[in-house]
């Protein structure tokens, strides 16, 4: 998978000053598009459509410089429709404009290209099991939040202070599928997964009730039949449930044949008494890689 994905960094580079197209991208890593800005975002650390666009400002800095090309020219030839647009974009790379930095020859930012290589860490491994799913629903309540990929979530936490004692215990009685109890699910995710981007998070419960049944006060989620990967993991709140999706990404799914698919994510999270800790189950919808 890694070999796959750094020829598809050559791709990138080679196709800087044209269209990249993501369909391309996942037909050289043997992927879907869908996984493929998954595992990269995952493993660059940043969205796909954000490297590619620091890589081309990197490489128009360095034409702005050089000075043998009109900035508009510059401006065309890395995608840009307009010198306006090329010099806001320039500006929040580099920290200046494209003619003060030609004028001084400022000094400006590289965004080196980028390779993946396999570093093994201990001996460590992760718990999971692969299981099959028939439809069903999530229910409890809803709200549009942003993500936030390190440490807590500020809206996520003053959202479930928001639900009565009375309502959390209406659709905690509605539980009666795995995983079991009050569940936090992630669904409708924007395909960057970048900071601040916004998701739909349920509180909720897995269930097998019908649509009819869902009372009018609650919100519902229903959840078609497929594949899931189910991982295991304990350690300090809230950074080992965070560690735990990036491991997913950046060690299970290189390791194994699977891709993820669409679909929400769900975690199950059980806290010690002084919430330091915290033992998870993470469900991820996946598919055959070679499906």
């Amino acid at each position: 998978m890694l070999e796959r994905l750094n020829q598809a960094l050559d791709h990138i580079e080679a196709h800087l000053g044209d269209r990249v197209e993501v369909a391309e991208l996942a037909r050289i890593a043997v992927t879907s598009e869908y996984h493929f800005r998954r595992m990269f975002s995952a493993l660059a650390g940043i969205p796909l459509s954000e490297y590619i666009r620091r890589r081309r400002l990197t490489l128009a800095g360095a034409e702005v410089l050089a000075g043998e090309r009109s900035l508009l020219e510059i401006a065309v030839r890395y995608g840009y429709g307009s010198g306006e647009a090329f010099a806001r974009a320039f500006r929040s790379v580099h920290g200046v404009g494209p003619g003060e930095a030609r004028r001084t020859g400022a000094t400006l930012s590289s965004h080196p290209r980028m390779s993946f290589r396999l570093t093994v860490e201990g001996s460590s491994s992760m718990r999971y099991r692969v299981v099959e799913r028939e439809q069903f629903r999530v229910v409890g309540k809803k709200a549009r939040v942003p993500l936030v990929h390190e440490g807590m979530n500020p809206a996520i936490a003053d959202f479930i202070r928001s639900i009565d004692k009375e309502t959390m215990r209406r659709f905690a009685a509605l539980s009666d599928q795995q995983p079991e109890g009050i569940v936090g699910v992630s669904d409708d995710l924007d395909p960057s997964r970048a900071e601040g981007t916004e998701l739909d998070y349920y509180h909720g419960v897995v269930t097998g009730i019908g649509a009819d049944e869902v009372p009018d006060d609650l919100d519902a989620l229903t959840v078609p039949a497929g594949t899931w990967a189910v991982f295991e993991s304990s350690g300090p709140f809230p950074q080992a449930l965070q560690h735990l999706w990036r491991d997913v990404f950046t060690q299970w799914f290189p390791s194994n044949p699977y891709q993820s698919r669409p679909g929400p994510e769900i975690l199950r999270t059980r806290l010690s008494e002084d919430a330091a800790r915290a033992d998870a189950e993470l469900w991820i919808p996946v598919e055959r890689a070679d499906a």
